[in-house]
Parts: C-alpha cells; sequence; structure tokens
C-alpha cells in the first residue's frame, strides 16, 4: 500500500502532490508577513526567504509544500485543489430558482476568495449614508454589518472539509443570506455551543491560523458570539447555524416588507410615506416600493411593476419610475441607451439612504 495515500491529521497539514516554490506567489507571502508584524507582533523580516515562513507556519511536510501553502499563497491553487473555488449567487426570491439573476465562481488563494465573496454580497445589499448630527464623519452603513458577512464566509472557508468536491456556497436572497461548506462541526463542539464562547477546533488550523495573522480572524473561537452581538446591535435576528452533512449560517436581512406594509396601513392609495433624505417632497407609496424593489439588486421595468401588484404598465409607472429618476434615487445600468431591451435600474446612495430614513421612523414609532 502507498503510504502516502495514508493521511494522518487535518487535511491542511498533508503534503500538495506536485507543488514546488515555483507555484507560490511570494508577493502574498511578504504581504502576510507585513500585516502580521504591524497587527500581530510577528516575528519575521519582510526580506525574509520563503522558505522561513513556510518553515515558521509549518506549512511544509517532510521538505514539501502542504495544502495550506498552497491554499494561501499558491498562484493557482485550483490546479492542485479544484474544489477549493468559491460559487455566489443572487436571487431576487427566497428560494433558489433558475434563471440566477446573478452568479460567479471565484478561484484563488483563500484571501482572494474571502475578499470576492464580501465584495459580491456588499455589492448587492443595501448601503445607507446617514447625516453628520452626531459626528463631523457621515455615518455609512451596511444592511448586514460587512463584518457579519466577513466572520461567516472565513469561517466557511477554513472549517470546510477540502476532501469533499463540492464548493464553499455564498446564497443571497430577498431574506436571507446563507453561506454553506461541506463538512459538520467537529465534536465536542454544537450548534448550541457556538452561541457562547467556545474552545476553538477549526477543521484546517494552518489555515486557521495565518488568516489569523492576516487580520481576517480577530479571536479564535467568539467569531461567532461576535455576528450575533453585532446583528442585534443592527437589529437583525440572531444568526442561524445548522451543522448536519454540512455546516450553514443563515443571515436574516432587514424585514422592508413588514416595514412598509405598517406604513401602508395608515395611509390610503396614492398618499405620501414620510421619507425626506434630500428628495423634493415626499415619496408616494408606489415610489416607494419600487425603490424597495430594487433593494436586491437592479431591477427591470417588468420587475418593478410585478412588484407594484401589476401585470402591464399602468399610465402611471412612467411617472414615478421619471421621478425616481431625476431625484437620483434610481439610475439606470445602461445611461447611454435609456430604451435598451437589457436596460436596468439600480438604487443609487440617495435611494439606500431614504429607504434607511423610512426605516429609522418605523423603528422610532
Amino acid at each position: 500500500m502507498n503510504k502516502e495515500l495514508l493521511r494522518f491529521g487535518p487535511f491542511d497539514a498533508a503534503a500538495c502532490e506536485g507543488a514546488t516554490l515555483d507555484d507560490l506567489d511570494t508577493a502574498r507571502m511578504i504581504r502576510l508577513i507585513r500585516t502580521a508584524r504591524a497587527t500581530r507582533q510577528f516575528p519575521l523580516e519582510e526580506n525574509s526567504p520563503p522558505e522561513d515562513l513556510l518553515r515558521h507556519l509549518n506549512l511544509l511536510h517532510k521538505g514539501r509544500l502542504t495544502n495550506a501553502a498552497i491554499l494561501l499563497f499558491g498562484k493557482a491553487p485550483q490546479r492542485f485543489l479544484k474544489s477549493s473555488e468559491i460559487k455566489c449567487a443572487h436571487f431576487h426570491g427566497t428560494q433558489v430558482a433558475k434563471p440566477i439573476p446573478s452568479y460567479q465562481v471565484y478561484k484563488g488563494t483563500v484571501f482572494d476568495l474571502v475578499d470576492q465573496a464580501v465584495d459580491f454580497v456588499l455589492g448587492k445589499i443595501a448601503f445607507s449614508i446617514g447625516t453628520r448630527a452626531e459626528s463631523i464623519e457621515v455615518p455609512r452603513a451596511y444592511e448586514i454589518p460587512k463584518e457579519v458577512i466577513t466572520e461567516a464566509i472565513v469561517n466557511a472557508v477554513v472549517h470546510r472539509d477540502y476532501t469533499d468536491n463540492s464548493s464553499v456556497q455564498v446564497m443571497l436572497f430577498a431574506d436571507r443570506l446563507d453561506v454553506m461548506n461541506t463538512g459538520p462541526l467537529p465534536p465536542p463542539l454544537t450548534v448550541e455551543k457556538l452561541r457562547v464562547a467556545h474552545e476553538s477546533l477549526p477543521r484546517n488550523p494552518l489555515l486557521a491560523e495565518s488568516m489569523y495573522l492576516a487580520g481576517y480572524i480577530e479571536r479564535m473561537g467568539t467569531g461567532t458570539v461576535d455576528m450575533i452581538r453585532r446583528c442585534v446591535a443592527a437589529n437583525l435576528r440572531e444568526p442561524e447555524y445548522v451543522s448536519s452533512g454540512s455546516f450553514m449560517t443563515t443571515i436574516r436581512r432587514p424585514d422592508y416588507a413588514t416595514q412598509l406594509a405598517r406604513v401602508q396601513a395608515g395611509v390610503q392609495d396614492g398618499g405620501q410615506v414620510g421619507v425626506q433624505a434630500g428628495v423634493q417632497g415626499t415619496l408616494s407609496e408606489k415610489e416607494t416600493v419600487m425603490l424597495q424593489a430594487c433593494i436586491g439588486g437592479a431591477a427591470t421595468s417588468a420587475m418593478l411593476i410585478r412588484a407594484l401588484g401589476y401585470s402591464s404598465r399602468t399610465r402611471n409607472f412612467r411617472t414615478w419610475l421619471d421621478r425616481l429618476l431625476q431625484e437620483d434615487l434610481l439610475e439606470m445600468t445602461i445611461p447611454d441607451k435609456p430604451t435598451s431591451p437589457l436596460q436596468k435600474y439600480r438604487l443609487t446612495a440617495k435611494g439606500h439612504a431614504a429607504l434607511a430614513s423610512l426605516k429609522s421612523k418605523l423603528t422610532q414609532e
């Protein structure tokens, strides 16, 4: 029996077949040293030979590069570990359904994967800009705190089972964000223990250590608790953790539909909803519905019409849409071709602020 096929210990500590120093990105290694020296009191100098860093981080197995070394610093990690990619999808509804409005498969190091997946989510959720009422700096906030999104994705990348052919999946729905990775929680961890301070038992400890040094993990064993705290502070429901054959984190998005219904309950059809945010006058119920329909991403005219509860264009639809464009609450995705059949409309920063203003008003009621 080939002893190389027998692997004891974590997958990330095993030798990566066929990988050599030429397969590593030395610039990425230098960046890690620079960051770790600045934030973690890392002892190695930036000009240290690559072999010194690899030895210091235990990324060599009998003189050969480990899987962790390739995942962390490889020029093309998926050449050796195909399933180490991450798949991101955005759905306008609450269920997986085709066609998928936005779908991306990202490749690269674990750092690249996390950065790209986080950017994917941030680019499709609401972003509000406040005022300088309490500070000289303008407050800016995503509907889901960036730190929560990052922690969920980092956990999936670090704790996944890399011997499985499935990839990490990041799925954004109208009501939630699901982040799923292969491999259940390692015993004795349970989903209940994740809700309190607990011991750190990373499935891939070498990956976890380097992600810590690079600043992606602040405190091992407290990340899930920090996610709960941040969600509560942002008036979101606590994250949900499920462990079976795989592990999934679910983060609930703000329920704008419920908030809007509360306003509409006290407003006659065609009445005015009290959203100012720099808008000339107030927004009508229908205009607010159209803005709300774009929270999950750019929407076509047909999507806006359906959000209004209509099956086809009405006489007033163009009036509402024109006003939202003129007020800079919505913008065209193809501004130089306004009549293009591919035209979509997306929220501007001002549009996000208008919806945030509505949410703040409802919270105070």
